[in-house]
């Protein structure tokens, strides 16, 4: 006969007579189980049952020191041991036996002598529950598994996310042959953004009210920074630095990065009503390059930043210096990247401090109709 629970399980019969855990013992060898551990008594069976695993009990319940119905009992107050199936096997046929039997958590009961076909067809039924319930605790286990790396791998995230773009933090996490904070080289567009006045509202103002404003601005910037994927390199007070193209390629980075300070002149216009009526008058500029930088990781042990470093940043940073209140300033190459898509008006040649000739500079006005 083929045993259809696992492929060899251990069976445990416990009776006090000799001859009956004989008879019950040869008749599941002749069934095909192999594995078959016998106690004489109900003390004996929980002390294997602690040792061995076992995977079907055949129990008496007529038995001196401890009865059936003692064992069957304690074995269920268990953890480890309740899910292991427990047929009655006794000469006491009374139905009130029988009931408590399965009120104490047998999983079947069979009268002495019992039947071979019966027994067969019981304990095969009962192994098939028995490994139903291991797979299913086996695979629970599997789960709580993967909740848990998965519960372990987005409290990383939300950590690396307090100091790393969305973007970065997941290609961290998610690993692969390139590893985006090692240092690289790459073509990027760079954006500059900061508060016309701010210098001057930060010196005549509680350092509370500028924090308040700098809290509300930094949100609803940060807001649009994730809209648009942009990577923040850094918040400088009111000033923020973000960059397009890296670490996630874009096709086109000059067209996310113009759009985003479209976005941004429009919500901080719309702060900035606000912020008047509080006495405070602040206004929006952005400055915007595109060139070749140098990528990475900058920092050390305990605290890392991802930067980038070149002409390129120095170019964004100074035309947003030069940019007037909601002026959005951007170099030849990026009013060419963009020339289908918005607005622009040339603002001419500017002498911009670190560089070592003027460059041409153009003011977004805004996006093109139908676009």
């Amino acid at each position: 006969m083929t045993v259809r629970s696992r492929a060899d399980p251990t069976l445990l019969v416990v009776d006090d007579a000799e001859d009956n855990r004989y008879t019950l013992s040869q008749r599941l060898l002749r069934d095909g189980y192999t594995n078959v551990l016998t106690a004489a008594d109900g003390r004996q069976a929980l002390a294997l049952l602690r040792d061995r695993p076992v995977d079907l009990v055949l129990l008496d319940v007529m038995m001196p020191e401890m009865n059936g119905y003692e064992v069957l009992e304690r074995l269920k107050a268990v953890p480890q041991l309740r899910h292991i199936p427990v047929i009655m096997v006794s000469a006491i046929d009374q139905l009130d036996a029988v009931i408590r039997c399965i009120e104490l958590g047998a999983e079947d009961y069979l009268q002495k002598p019992f039947n071979p076909v019966l027994l067969r067809a019981r304990i095969g039924a009962a192994l098939e529950r028995k490994l139903a319930h291991d797979q299913m605790a086996e695979w629970g286990k599997v789960l709580e598994l993967r909740v848990a790396e998965q519960v372990a791998q987005l409290e990383r995230l939300g950590l690396l996310k307090r100091f790393f773009s969305p973007q970065l933090a997941e290609l961290i996490l998610a690993g692969g042959a390139e590893d985006p904070l090692k240092t690289h080289r790459r073509e990027i567009t760079v954006v500059f953004v900061d508060l016309r006045g701010f210098t001057a509202f930060a010196a005549t103002s509680e350092p509370e009210e500028v924090m308040g404003v700098l809290r509300e601005y930094h949100a609803e910037m940060g807001k649009l920074v994730l809209e648009y994927e942009g990577t923040l390199e850094r918040f400088t007070g009111d000033g923020m630095m973000i960059f397009f193209n890296d670490p996630v390629p874009v096709p086109n980075p000059a067209e996310p990065a113009v759009r985003m300070a479209l976005a941004m002149r429009d919500r901080a216009l719309q702060l900035s009503v606000a912020w008047r009526k509080d006495g405070c008058d602040l206004g929006f500029g952005s400055g915007i390059a595109q060139g070749y930088a140098t990528l990475g990781a900058i920092g050390f042990e305990g605290r890392w930043d991802y930067g980038a470093i070149g002409t390129v940043t120095n170019l964004a940073g100074r035309l947003c210096a030069e940019a007037g209140d909601g002026e959005i300033l951007v170099s030849s190459r990026v009013a060419s990247a963009v020339e289908v898509l918005v607005e622009a008006k040339q603002v001419g040649l500017l002498t911009l401090k670190g560089l070592p000739k003027p460059v041409p500079a153009f003011n977004i006005v805004g996006l093109k109709a139908a676009t």
